[in-house]
């Protein structure tokens, strides 16, 4: 009898064969999330990595796009901090506040090693750093601000005071520092019984500001700071400015910007008075658009301000070419301008001091500008480049070239009044007759006593004539 073999369990070696499957299935993942574990471990033991930023010299706004930028790579990296090594007497404070409100939004931990002095603008962006500290010998404060420059500063009006002396008041609240600290350093009003005196102007040392408890720790070096802040042994990362930054930096310097507002309106102003498009045009296209460009980068300059230069370069050449003496379109264009010019000029947070001083630097660029387009287009036929692009040479009617009708040559040595100005182009009365004519040179108002002095092809060219009077006087 045939007896046929069966596992009393059907299916069990397949079962096993699932459960060998599970047993693997679970040592990998096991593996898997203690590998994660160990690099989880690791991470978080690895050596902290810090980027250094440099602010010392003059606050600018070039330092607050490289301070932005620098803090966006940082997390990008996942620094640990980013330490600000500040050593600056100030400068802007539009500059300032603008790296503050970085630095108060910063997603990575910021700490000022203050090495040696954070005056002015420099004290409000150590307070808005996390973590505050100084060097032995630092000192931080005097922030009051000012209107002018070196040797000619005096206080700002009472507005801006009180807008600078708010904003290191709420910046100091959000760090936890003592907000009245913050204040006195602005406002020579506000007294701290034992500290300072009303009428005087909060500047401290290290240990009154650990002492006070304005900055947070002591240390002679980035390094040591880093330790204190615990830190210590970290990866330093000095952060450095691209070469555009640099240059923006540069073109953005206040007599920088004002030599190429000067030199872009007189490059206009020059080839409005010789049209043709040629060098001056360019070269003061070539200024302005620096000028614009730089400011841009910085966040100052916007198409608005674009707009309001353009429109006013508009109305200059119609004053000049198509509504000459109306002077309506001509002072609508000037204001334009230097509204413009002035809006790039400012950022936010700026005071009414910075205003004034923005709208005075446009308006000295544009009173050079004329004065130069004056005197360049006197001395220009004079210059050997100038002789290049001015037909000196004289086609008298005698001499073959008789392009124009020999009744022209009537008027040589004639005497009229200008009826319209002359600019240089208008119109004159010339023994009871309107004859169109085209001044030497300079603008001739309309009433004004003329002398024919040649008749060049189609052009009756005339200069002022001199009266009675001025003979007079002359002799």
């Amino acid at each position: 009898m045939d007896r046929k073999i069966h596992s009393s369990k059907p299916g069990t070696l397949t079962g096993r064969r699932a459960v060998a499957w599970c047993a693997a299935a679970t040592a990998l993942l096991l593996t898997g999330l203690g590998a994660s574990n160990a690099r989880s471990v690791a991470a978080q033991t690895s050596t902290p990595i810090i980027y250094v930023v440099p602010i010392e010299g003059m606050i600018d706004l070039g330092l607050a796009p490289f301070l932005a930028r620098t803090i966006g790579e940082a997390k990008e990296a996942g620094a640990s901090a980013v330490l600000l090594e500040i050593n600056t007497f100030g400068g802007r404070v539009d500059a300032a506040v603008a790296m503050r409100d970085t630095l108060l939004n910063s997603p990575v931990r910021t700490i000022a090693f203050v090495n040696q002095r954070a005056i002015s603008a420099g004290a409000l962006i150590a307070l808005a750093c996390e973590t505050l500290v100084m060097t032995e010998g630092g000192t931080i404060g005097a922030a009051a601000p000012v209107v002018g420059g070196a040797g000619e500063s005096k206080p700002a009006d009472e507005k801006s005071v009180s807008y600078v002396r708010k904003e290191f008041r709420a910046t100091a609240e959000v760090r936890k520092r003592p907000p009245e600290f913050a204040e006195a350093m602005v406002d020579a009003d506000v007294e701290i019984a034992k500290v300072i005196a009303k009428g005087k102007l909060l500047t401290l040392t290290t240990s009154e500001a650990l002492k006070h408890k304005v900055a947070d720790l002591s240390a002679p070096s980035v390094e040591a700071a880093l330790a204190a802040a615990g830190l210590p042994g970290a990866e330093v990362r000095h952060a450095s400015q691209t070469w555009a930054e640099t240059f923006v930096r540069f073109l953005t310097n206040p007599i920088v910007s004002s030599l190429l507002m000067s030199l872009g309106l007189l490059g206009l102003l020059v080839e409005i008075r010789t049209p043709g498009f040629a060098v001056p045009g360019t070269i003061g296209l070539l200024a302005l658009g620096l000028f614009f460009w730089g400011h841009w980068i910085v966040r100052l300059a916007g198409w608005e301000e674009l707009l309001l230069v353009s429109i006013g370069v508009l109305l200059i050449a119609l004053e000049v070419f198509v509504l000459p003496g109306t002077t309506l379109a001509g002072i609508a264009g000037v204001v334009a301008v230097v509204a413009g010019l002035g809006m790039t000029l400012v950022g936010a947070g700026a005071t009414v001091a910075v205003i004034v001083g923005a709208l005075g630097r446009v308006a000295i660029a544009l009173l050079l500008a004329m004065a130069g387009t004056f005197a360049l287009l006197r001395v220009l036929p004079s210059l050997p480049f100038g002789r290049r692009l001015v037909l000196a040479t004289g086609m008298q009617a005698d001499l073959g070239y008789v392009s124009t009708p020999d009744s022209d040559r009537r008027w040589l040595e004639r005497t009229g009044t200008s009826l319209s100005p002359l600019r240089p182009a208008g119109i004159a009365e010339i023994d009871g007759t309107r004859v169109d004519v085209v001044s030497d040179g300079g603008f001739i108002e309309a009433g004004a006593a003329i002398k024919v002095t040649r008749v060049d092809g189609n052009r009756i060219v005339v200069r002022r004539a001199s009266t009675h009077k001025e003979e007079d006087t002359h002799e």
